[in-house]
């Protein structure tokens, strides 16, 4: 099958809060619509394993992991930012989370035409080298092209955001890296208010306006991404996809709608096929509304298909 599922029950464990958005729920939600569109008898469904240490040291500082495992709470909870609660559950969730990404990578590099899709939570991409923020623990992406780079000895892997927030996290660890371009779109003003003024070659941030319909999207999108993904020939693509900016979902006042989400995974797929055999590794990242979360998942995963 050229597509695999990486998961794990315990990633549901990681309860905060029942009113925070980042809720067990999301993955509840896109268990039923797979199941409900027939996705789970075509694809692999794999559990996750959770990462090493020595995974995590490769995207964060080995101070911040040491004090992130000292800070786990026993019983009851802490707040690492005002956003980003930590329970018992959240750590051992964390680790999965991250883990898949690293198992993602091994299952498309050992085969051609190979997809994976890491659905996980926490998700990963505000996470800096150093600091927990906005929901995330552990920068599940930048853990698993980290890895990439190093294990296969990659010199070219492209990272494509397309969460509705920007994903500081991930531009801030790879910022300097020739290696990885970082290619993110997200609402302007919005939540982390950061990437208006990054200037490198190697971080196409691409600020869009509130109320930004399909249309609008996608033509920014062309316009800024796919020629510079195109001449950077990526040996190995990475998508951070958070679907939050689905017209139902509250977290944003973006407009778009699952065929937006198919229709980029899409094109990415066509970057794939022409430079890395069709590599693809994609992990969750937002989507709060849960019934648009599930139906833009099933849509990102059929364009992979």
């Amino acid at each position: 099958m050229p597509l695999t599922l990486f998961s794990h029950a315990r990633c549901a464990l990681h309860n905060p809060d029942p009113e925070h958005p980042e809720q067990p729920a999301r993955l509840h939600a896109i268990n039923d619509q797979l199941v409900r569109s027939g996705l789970e008898y075509v694809i692999k469904q794999v559990d996750a394993r959770p990462a090493e240490a020595s995974d995590l040291y490769r995207a964060h500082s080995k101070l911040y992991i040491e004090e992130l495992f000292a800070k786990a709470p026993r019983e009851g909870q802490i707040w690492l930012d005002p956003d980003t609660p930590m329970t018992p559950k959240s750590l051992p969730a964390a680790l999965l989370a991250a883990g898949s990404g690293i198992q993602a990578v091994d299952e498309v590099m050992q085969a051609d035409n190979q997809q994976a899709f890491c659905a996980i939570r926490p998700p990963g991409h505000h996470a800096t080298a150093d600091q927990a923020m906005g929901f995330c623990l552990l920068n599940n992406i930048a853990i698993a092209a980290s890895y990439a780079l190093d294990k296969y000895q990659l010199k070219r892997v492209a990272i494509v955001d397309f969460d509705v927030h920007h994903g500081n996290g991930t531009e801030a660890i790879f910022r300097h890296d020739e290696r990885v371009l970082f290619c993110s779109s997200y609402q302007q003003a919005l939540y982390p208010n950061s990437g208006d003024d990054t200037s490198s070659e190697r971080v196409l941030n691409l600020p869009l306006p509130a109320g930004c319909k399909g249309e609008q999207w996608r033509t920014a999108v062309q316009q800024r991404w796919f020629a510079a993904l195109d001449a950077f020939a990526p040996e190995l693509i990475f998508i951070s996809a958070g679907f939050d900016g689905h017209a139902e979902d509250e977290m944003s006042q973006f407009l778009l709608k699952e065929d937006d989400y198919a229709w980029l995974t899409g094109q990415l797929k066509q970057l794939a096929n022409r430079h890395c055999n069709g590599r693809i590794v994609s992990m969750l990242e937002g989507g709060y509304d849960l019934s648009s979360l599930g139906r833009s998942v099933v849509a990102h995963l059929k364009a992979m298909l």
